[in-house]
């Protein structure tokens, strides 16, 4: 084990024990009620160490749902060829369900307390919205501005916000169903 193993072992628990020091307080005070020291005491670190890990406030109640919006995108841009979008978002929502972990939970309580912050993070789903809708433009050979792909890439991340948010089994087979039957319409029209 080496030195340097170790310090981003520490720096790894650090991390982590703000991001859920600050996400059971944003659940249980509210984003705004709550501060970078509140948010340090409870993570049992200073709250210079809270500032170098995430800059602002927002930027760590956004940390999360930041990087589940990272992880869609960078699947959709390294999706094997020939696998159409749909399938590669079904894939990625099904590998989600799968890892969800008492932190994904602990997430989805501060987006539940704060309606900021599910407004923030729905804003953010829309840029990859308009990369999702120029992906699909592509994929069936049309402008990326026509209206078919940009309805389908919105109504694919609203599902995504649904599923994300708020699932029972079953429910990701639902929504594979309506996303489809949407797209087969579109099509046709």
């Amino acid at each position: 084990m080496t030195g340097d193993s170790l310090r981003e072992r520490g720096k790894a628990r650090r991390r982590e024990a703000i991001l859920t020091a600050a996400y059971e307080l944003f659940a249980e005070r509210g984003f705004d009620a709550t501060s970078i020291a509140d948010i340090a005491e409870a993570a049992e670190v200073s709250p210079r160490t809270v500032t170098l890990y995430f800059p602002t406030k927002l930027e760590l109640a956004m940390e999360h749902f930041n990087a589940f919006v990272d992880q869609l995108a960078a699947a959709l841009h390294a999706r094997p060829a020939g696998q159409g979008i749909l399938d590669t978002v079904e894939r990625w929502l099904r590998e989600q369900a799968d890892s969800r972990d008492r932190f994904d939970e602990l997430h989805d309580r501060m987006l539940q307390a704060n309606p900021q912050l599910k407004g923030l993070c729905r804003g953010r789903l829309a840029d990859v919205v308009q990369d999702g809708a120029r992906l699909l433009a592509e994929e069936q050979g049309r402008r990326p501005d026509d209206f078919a792909p940009r309805i389908l890439a919105a109504t694919v991340a609203s599902v995504i916000a649904e599923l994300t948010h708020r699932s029972e089994p079953g429910d990701l087979e639902t929504a594979m169903t309506f996303i489809r039957a949407a797209a087969a319409t579109l099509q046709r029209g």
